[in-house]
């Protein structure tokens, strides 16, 4: 049973005349009684009366009626579902982030999706550190990932979407709260919270450095596994921890940040993809995230490996 039978029968049961439904259906008619003749061969019923002045619909015609409809119109949806989704309207779009580094920008990309997209659906995984999204994005287990520059893996393109500046966070009663800037090198004596070893947070990897740059070795007392559990611990007085101006929003009682002495040291924030992802959701996503989040002025707008 082939679907232009179907068709033929629906035109045919419609018009109840095999001339009006042949030039409905753009075709002589000797070829559309003969698709209506194989069509109830095949089920091996009569599903039209016809004689030289009429056409009328076998009880086996009106029972078969309804199904046909049934199946044509979800043919059709499926046919338009499925141009909707090579256009980018509809699908999925998996999104690997960090957490309180994503705090303002997440948001303003999932609102703007889903008000250009209603189709579309975004599957967030969360506590993806930096470099976990970006080994994710790379391997193809995540359509798209927040991510912070430098990024470059084989395949993959990055856009700047913002820019984040290194931190002091300590307890509010700690001796250097006083101070307006605080120096690194002023806490090399100090017990450090931060983010597990070998987890992929490029503000761990951050953190290493500007202590090394300052003459030593961080003294890691606590790791968490998100800035909100850093930041409580550091309010709790287990220790200090550099942190990102993205994480401002988090307020702790008992904790202060402070800006760094010296030149600030900046991270830049980035969105990662494949660069042959077929997916034509990800390109509306990107489209939108385009104007959601602009590479601000004076930024590089991109790495393509």
């Amino acid at each position: 049973m082939e679907l232009r039978h179907l068709t033929s029968f629906l035109a045919v049961a419609e018009e109840l005349h095999f001339g009006r439904a042949a030039k409905r259906l753009q075709m002589a008619q000797p070829p559309l009684s003969q698709q209506i003749r194989q069509l109830e061969r095949e089920l091996g019923v009569q599903l039209f009366e016809r004689n030289t002045r009429s056409v009328r619909l076998t009880s086996a015609g009106q029972s078969f009626l309804e199904p046909v409809r049934t199946v044509l119109a979800d043919l059709d949806i499926a046919v338009r579902v499925a141009k909707a989704a090579g256009q980018g309207e509809y699908g999925r779009v998996t999104v690997g982030f960090a957490g309180a580094s994503s705090h303002d920008t997440l948001p303003l990309l999932t609102r703007a999706v889903r008000a250009a997209h209603p189709g579309l659906e975004l599957v967030m995984q969360g506590q993806t550190y930096a470099d976990v999204a970006l080994a994710k994005v790379a391997d193809g287990s995540l359509d798209l990932g927040f991510v912070r520059l430098p990024a470059r893996r084989p395949g993959v393109e990055t856009r700047v979407i913002g820019q984040e500046e290194l931190l002091c966070a300590l307890p509010q009663d700690h001796p250097l709260a006083d101070q307006e800037r605080i120096s690194v090198a002023d806490l090399a004596a100090e017990p450090f919270v931060t983010f597990p070893a070998n987890a992929g947070s490029t503000l761990r990897d951050a953190t290493f450095r500007a202590c090394e740059d300052a003459g030593f070795h961080p003294r890691i007392v606590q790791e968490a596994p998100d800035s909100y559990t850093i930041l409580a611990l550091v309010a709790a007085g287990v220790g200090v921890t550099l942190t990102l101006s993205s994480c401002l929003h988090i307020q702790q009682t008992g904790m202060v940040h402070r800006p760094l002495a010296g030149p600030p040291t900046r991270l830049q924030a980035a969105l990662a993809w494949r660069t042959d992802n077929p997916s034509a959701a990800l390109r509306s996503v990107l489209a939108v995230a385009a104007a959601a989040l602009p590479t601000p002025a004076g930024m590089e707008a991109g790495q393509h490996d």
